[in-house]
Order: structure tokens, then C-alpha cells, then sequence
């Protein structure tokens, strides 16, 4: 019995002098990070977990407009494959939409169709919008505009709006998401995100290359912020949650209660109609039962390969051509889906907890396992 105190003794001088040794050496934020994941029962961030942080509220439209519901609502029924996917995967959320009607809707594990899910990086596609409604307002001149008249630590460096949004800064932010002391980790559970994002560096030429960072979107929603004078949940409720007319009410991740910085390269958490809404948005060109919302050409560039060498992003949206069809989508970890067929009039909405194999192609297994599924849905109703 001596022994075992004298283990635990040990056992408990120990972890308090790494978890003082953390806050002293500034890295404090991976005490929450352990607490929030591990001693959750997870291995990484996960798709509820926002109750753990601090949240804008954006409040849900004051003239809501439901998505009407085909005349053959659920009567498509999963393949196989996509069943043993979604199982495999953990889907708790899996949409089609076809003809601005909902055609199928499937909620698993105790979600449903108001539940708020973690979008994770779909919230870049969203950020990005807003940049256009920025120029579009007059805040922002252009694409072009130098992110030094924001601030001035990157005057002199080339780096322009546009170069955030396309993902093709030249910052030296390191996007390793399993380094519990990387950027991507300190810039999730730490505070004062502007801080961080401050400390960053042009290390190659902007404007010249796609390098996915995480670090872009969240320097393009501090300028947005700075020049709409507004906070990025109150300037996505005006622009665009209330005008589409957005059923519930949407939590935006900040980084602490000072700050309230919103996490803008995540962490908008919502449900799978209302994500759906900004394909639809994007797929009619900014224009939303009838009223233009977002400059189309604008969009058309947001939808379109900024550079030849990486044809699979343009201005905050992932592109395909999967089976011959021009498609866009908004993208987050785990596998966070709005895919968007225009010629077919078709947006999927996959929302869980794991993603599919890596390929060698831009996305992972899973994506093309849903757009290929739901045309054998289709094909099976003879539609």
C-alpha cells in the first residue's frame, strides 16, 4: 500500500510540473486540448464539440424559409455501398437536394435535421463570400487590395486579399493538424488567435501558387473585420444567414472571451439544410429567389481554377470534374460536405465523423463515393 502512494505521490508531482511547465513555456492550451479530446474519448476535434468553447451566436432569420420537400421526399433509396459508408464513417447527416427541392434526408446516431454540427473548414468557403460581399459593399476595393492597409506588419510584402482567399499567401503557417504544440493546435484551443496569426511571415512569393494554410482564412476574416468595422458573425448574419433566410441559429467558434475572435477557417456550427443554402447560393450565381446577394462575377471566380497547376481550388471553394460534371464544394476535416452539381441541379450535404481513404486525386475516397451513389439513387427512381 506504501508503494502505491508513493506511486501516485510521484504520479501526481509529475503532471502538475508538466502542466505548470506548459503554462510557462506559453503552450498552456494543451492542457484544454487534452481535456476537451482525450478526456472526452476522442483522438482529435470533433464534430459537437464546440459546447467546450466560446461562441458568437448568430440568430436564425427573421423571415425563415424552409426548403421545400420533392414530391418523391426519401422514397430513393441508399446502395449498399453508400449504406456501408456511411456506417463505416460515422454519417450523421446525409442530404440531397435536387431542384431546389430536398429529394433525401437520412440522420443518424441521435441527429437531426436542427441539430448544429462543427463545419470545419467548410467555414473558409463562407469567410470567402464574405470578402466578396466586402468588395461588393465597398469596405474592400478588390482582390487585389494589399493586406498591409490592414495591417501594416505585411506592407511591402505583395500579399494581397485575393492571395488569402485562393489560397496562395507564401505565409510560412504550418497546416500539421497532429502536432499538439503546431500552429494548427495552438490556433484551435488558445486564446488570443490575432496574436498568433500576427507572428506570421511572407516566406514566398504570393499570388504565384496554391498552398493550402489554414492561417490565410483566418489573417482574411481579422481584415474583414477591420474593414466592415463589424464582427464576422454580425457581418454573415446582414450579408447572407438572414437574407437566404436560414431556419436556426448558428454558433460561430472564438478563440476567448476578450478577443472574440471568430475561428474563421472552422468551426461554424450548424446543420445540413442551412450549410445547404450557401450551394445554392453559389450554384445560382449570388442571386437568391431573385435578389443578387453576391456579385456573380464574383462567384464565378470563386468557382473557377485560379491557377492552371491546381485545378481543384479557386477563390475559398474545392473544384472537380468528376465524371465528366463541372462541381464545386465546400470542404471540411472529417469528411464536412456541401458538393454542388449545377448542370444537375443536385447538392449532396455529407456531415459526420470520420473521413474516407487518401487518394491520388484532390479528395479522399468518400467524396467520390457520394456523388457516385447518388446518381445510382437516380438511376434507380429512373430520374
Amino acid at each position: 500500500m506504501k508503494v502505491i502512494k508513493r506511486i501516485l505521490k510521484w504520479a501526481l508531482i509529475l503532471i502538475f510540473s508538466v502542466i505548470v511547465g506548459l503554462y510557462i513555456t506559453g503552450n498552456g492550451y494543451v492542457v484544454k486540448a487534452f481535456w476537451v479530446v482525450y478526456l472526452h474519448g476522442h483522438t482529435s476535434a470533433y464534430i459537437d464539440d464546440f459546447q467546450f468553447f466560446e461562441n458568437d451566436t448568430i440568430p436564425a432569420s427573421s423571415n425563415p424559409q424552409p426548403w421545400p420537400i420533392h414530391k418523391n421526399y426519401n422514397t430513393g433509396k441508399p446502395s449498399q455501398k453508400l449504406r456501408e459508408t456511411n456506417l463505416e464513417l460515422g454519417t450523421i447527416a446525409f442530404l440531397i437536394i435536387k431542384n431546389d427541392s430536398i429529394w433525401f434526408e437520412e440522420y443518424k446516431d441521435g441527429f437531426n435535421q436542427d441539430s448544429h454540427t462543427n463545419s470545419f473548414s467548410m467555414a473558409k468557403s463562407i469567410t470567402s463570400a464574405m470578402l466578396g460581399k466586402a468588395i461588393e459593399d465597398g469596405f474592400i476595393k478588390s482582390l487585389d487590395q494589399p493586406v498591409g492597409d490592414f495591417y501594416p506588419h505585411f506592407s511591402g510584402t505583395g500579399l494581397t486579399v485575393g492571395d488569402l482567399s485562393s489560397m496562395s499567401s507564401g505565409l510560412n503557417w504550418n497546416e500539421a493538424y497532429k502536432n499538439p504544440f503546431g500552429m494548427t493546435a495552438r490556433a484551435y484551443y488558445d486564446g488570443d488567435l490575432a496574436e498568433n496569426i500576427l507572428k506570421l511571415k511572407v516566406v514566398d512569393t504570393p499570388g504565384v501558387a496554391f498552398k493550402y494554410l489554414s492561417g490565410n482564412t483566418e489573417l482574411l476574416a481579422m481584415v474583414l473585420e477591420k474593414a466592415t468595422k463589424n464582427k464576422l458573425s454580425t457581418y454573415l448574419y446582414e450579408s447572407f444567414w438572414n437574407p437566404i433566410g436560414a431556419k436556426n441559429y448558428a454558433l460561430w467558434q472564438v478563440d476567448d472571451k476578450e478577443n472574440r475572435l471568430a475561428k474563421a477557417y472552422c468551426c461554424l456550427g450548424s446543420n445540413a439544410r442551412d450549410f445547404a443554402r450557401f450551394g445554392k447560393l453559389y450554384r445560382d450565381y449570388g442571386k437568391w429567389n431573385g435578389q443578387q446577394l453576391l456579385d456573380s462575377a464574383f462567384v464565378a471566380k470563386s468557382i473557377t481554377p485560379r491557377f492552371e497547376e491546381s485545378p481543384e481550388y479557386g477563390y475559398g471553394f474545392w473544384l472537380s470534374d468528376f465524371m465528366g460534371k463541372e462541381i464545386f464544394a465546400m470542404r471540411g476535416i472529417l469528411g464536412q460536405y456541401v458538393i454542388v452539381i449545377p448542370e444537375d441541379d443536385i447538392i449532396i450535404v455529407r456531415l459526420g465523423r470520420k473521413v474516407g481513404k487518401r487518394t491520388d486525386l484532390p479528395f479522399s475516397s468518400d467524396f467520390y463515393t457520394y456523388i457516385e451513389e447518388t446518381y445510382e439513387m437516380f438511376q434507380n427512381r429512373n430520374l
